[in-house]
């Protein structure tokens, strides 16, 4: 009995054994197929989301450094409208009747175009009489001044208008300022963390030339926004004087003084004329003299 049991016994520890070991097999499994749903939850958790609406486009010129979020070498002009930019510029030239009157009605239409008087000359001849002005008006306004000016103050002598699209010389500034003053807050962050003297003397160069780069592109900028928003003429009132004996200031003394000088002016410029051709005169003798001789000795032989 004591044989039969002791191998008995064996077996059913063998059973527990491979029992035990089959429910820490289970029990690995679970854990592993518990660990993939929580891995694949985490994956479902890391898919991303989905693309969020557009972004609404702005125009160039409200590019702001500190919502501008992208490396210097990626164009933002990709994600905004292009809007135009046009300087306008005209010369007009006016014949008039009567300057001071003119001048008058020139003041009422710029009131009435909401312009101004940049520049203001005036030149008086014994021939005519002139009035330049130099101004400033509304784009919106331009061509209405043209018009006012071209009908009802006198006689177009000359009417010249320019248009120069400067939309890539703006556009191109204004994404160079923005990439600039990223890298300015890049170097004012390393200038915080900077350890070295030498560290932050490069770094402090660094800022100043680029805080003057921004200086000059924002100075550019506001030049161009002031040729587009107010447009540029010149222009000029002539009126011609009437040249008679009554009302010239040239009278006839003066008239004969200056008739006597320009001819004693040509007689002078005669009278040397002629004495340069002084070895012309010296030769053709001596060239005459030297013939006759010849021709004479001629006849003799």
């Amino acid at each position: 009995m004591k044989k039969l049991f002791i191998p008995l016994i064996l077996l059913i520890l063998i059973n527990c054994n491979k029992s035990g070991k089959q429910q820490e097999i289970k029990s690995d499994l679970v854990e592993i197929i518990s660990e993939d749903k929580v891995v694949s939850n985490v994956a479902d958790m890391d898919e991303p989301p989905p693309p969020p609406p557009p972004l609404q486009e702005v125009p160039v010129s409200g590019i702001s450094a500190k919502a501008v979020n992208l490396p210097s070498n990626i164009s933002t002009s990709q994600n905004n409208i292009i809007v135009k930019k046009i300087i306008k510029n005209g010369d007009l030239d006016i014949q008039v009747g009567d300057i001071k009157k003119a001048h008058q009605q020139v003041n009422e239409i710029v009131k009435s175009n909401n312009a101004y008087v940049q520049t203001e000359r005036f030149n008086n001849t014994d021939i005519d009489e002139k009035q330049f002005f130099t101004i400033r008006v509304p784009h919106k306004n331009f061509d209405a001044l043209i018009n006012s000016f071209s009908n009802g103050i006198g006689s177009v002598l000359s009417k010249n208008i320019a248009s120069d699209d400067v939309t890539e010389e703006y556009t191109d500034v204004s994404i160079k300022l923005a990439n600039k003053k990223i890298y300015l807050e890049k170097y004012r962050d390393m200038l915080r963390s900077a350890k070295t003297t030498k560290d932050m003397l490069e770094i402090q160069e660094n800022i100043r030339e680029l805080e003057d780069e921004i200086d000059v592109a924002e100075g550019r900028l506001r030049f161009i926004d002031d040729r587009v928003n107010y447009s540029t003429l010149n222009l000029m009132l002539y009126k011609e004087k009437v040249r008679s004996s009554a009302t010239s200031k040239i009278g006839f003394g003066n008239r004969f003084g200056d008739s006597f000088t320009e001819g004693w002016n040509s007689f002078v410029t005669f009278f040397l004329g002629i004495i340069s051709l002084w070895p012309f005169f010296l030769l053709i003798p001596i060239v005459i003299l030297i013939w006759k001789k010849w021709r004479n000795r001629k006849k003799k032989e």
